[in-house]
């Protein structure tokens, strides 16, 4: 197996486990008989990473690796993000 593919499982692996956290706080505030909310923040970390918190009642802090965050911008503007976040 090639380093890119199992690169991708551990990422899918990953994301997995922030999307079942997510499935479950929805789950438990739609079973709640009252209010809640559900809040998802993402910010994009140094070394090509993305930090994704879950805010309901309590969080749930999970950093992935991501490095398609800068992929789609300009070059220069990517160099300088890379340069005020490395």
């Amino acid at each position: 197996m090639k380093k890119q593919d199992s690169q991708a499982l551990i990422n899918a692996e990953q994301h997995k486990q922030v999307l079942c956290q997510f499935i479950d706080l929805y789950s438990d505030l739609f079973a709640h008989d009252g209010y809640g909310d559900i809040r998802l923040e993402m910010k994009i970390l140094r070394r090509g990473q993305k930090e994704i918190i879950l805010h309901c009642g309590k969080q749930h802090r999970y950093v992935l690796d991501c490095d398609q965050a800068l992929k789609g911008e300009s070059p220069i503007k990517s160099l300088l993000k890379k340069d005020l976040l490395g």
